[in-house]
């Protein structure tokens, strides 16, 4: 197939192919404005061309926004692959990848994310060199510094509310016990967190349990679950008008992880957890190690400069609960106002840069 340009308001770019094996993959850069725009690949079994359109579309527009509030010289892109990784990744498939993005000349650099694994990256770095995380001379697998990054986000919140940086005695509830959600629950255990933690995969839940000491529980009954602190870390848009009320009857004060667009309505969901009383850590702003890692190779990779980065999710994430506060907004939406002044700043804007309208968006392309 030969690549489709989609035209999305408010993305510089997005372009839709079909990879070796006739498996639809898509490619979107939000903003180029302060860098290139850096994001991982997703693979992931999208039920439709639709579903993993309005997902890379959220994903890359929160890239931008990511990289404006650490500072980074960098823009926001994301790419996806439809399908099974289990099933049908391949070699083929990961060089016809390589090729897609070395026909982007630069514009967007890959990087690992869902579905995908470092020496994946290797393959695909042989097609072309816009790719960042390898095995081969490349910072690595950037779950651990999104997990530290996390972790540093939660001792803010903490910080915030409980007037304490220690989570000694708090109770945190953990959805997801992936790559990023095992170190979470592993630096919380560490500091005397009392960890819940749930997973579809009953192995890595035992596993958890006998090495963590975690408290597992079905993940049936997270409505149910009790505790201090809920960090979400699988899969996005877990937060949303059904959920919030529970989370408050729960006695949740405050929402901390590692997933990617946590609310299901951006917006409206930040109103009710402000109303509520609930904190909500940004997602694109806690869980912005990661980029901060794979972004420190681009310029010689430090790994004590990439951790030093980004312990300063701590003092950003103060800066918007204080102003959340002061002017009686949900952290969200400080966030995103925060993150446009730095891009204006950067790109000596005009100032009418708005929010554009792919969170959310209601796609209609077919395959």
């Amino acid at each position: 197939m030969i690549p489709k340009l989609l035209e999305i308001p408010g993305f510089e770019q997005v372009v839709q192919t079909q990879l070796e094996g006739e498996i639809p993959a898509i490619i979107a850069i939000h903003n180029t404005k302060k860098g290139p725009a850096l994001g991982g690949v997703r693979f992931y079994p999208y039920p439709h061309v639709d579903a993993a359109l309005k997902d890379v579309l959220n994903l890359a527009e929160a890239m931008t926004y990511k990289a404006a509030l650490a500072d980074l010289p960098l823009g926001g892109g994301k790419a996806v692959i439809l399908g099974d990784p289990q099933k049908v990744k391949t070699r083929e498939l990961l060089e016809s990848f390589g090729d897609f993005v070395e026909k982007l000349g630069g514009k967007y650099i890959t990087a690992k994310d869902v579905g995908m694994k470092l020496e994946d990256l290797d393959i695909i770095a042989e097609r072309t060199s816009f790719v960042s995380g390898t095995t081969q001379g490349g910072s690595g697998d950037p779950s651990p510094m999104t997990a530290y990054g996390v972790y540093q986000g939660i001792k803010a919140c903490a910080t915030y509310v409980w007037k304490n940086a220690s989570l000694q005695g708090l109770r945190i509830v953990v959805q997801g016990l992936g790559g990023v959600g095992w170190e979470v629950a592993r630096l919380l255990r560490e500091e005397g967190g009392v960890v819940y933690a749930c997973d579809v995969n009953q192995d890595l839940l035992r596993k958890g349990s006998q090495k963590l000491e975690i408290i597992p529980f079905d993940p049936i009954t997270l409505l149910n679950q009790t505790g201090d602190i809920f960090t979400p870390c699988a899969m996005g848009e877990v937060v949303n008008a059904r959920v919030i009320p529970h989370l408050r009857k729960n006695g949740i004060r405050v929402i901390a992880g590692g997933a990617n667009n946590q609310l299901s309505h951006e917006q409206a969901d930040g109103w009710r957890l402000h109303r509520e009383r609930i904190l909500y850590a940004p997602d694109y702003v806690i869980n912005s190690g990661g980029l901060i890692n794979v972004a420190c190779e681009l310029e010689g990779y430090d790994a004590h400069k990439a951790r030093q980065k980004t312990e300063k999710i701590y003092s950003v994430l103060l800066e918007i609960f204080e102003q959340s506060r002061r002017q009686d907004k949900p952290t969200v939406l400080i966030a995103h106002e925060l993150a446009l002044k730095r891009l204006r700043g950067e790109s000596h804007g005009t100032g009418r840069e708005t929010k554009t309208s792919a969170m959310h968006y209601n796609a209609s392309v077919s395959s």
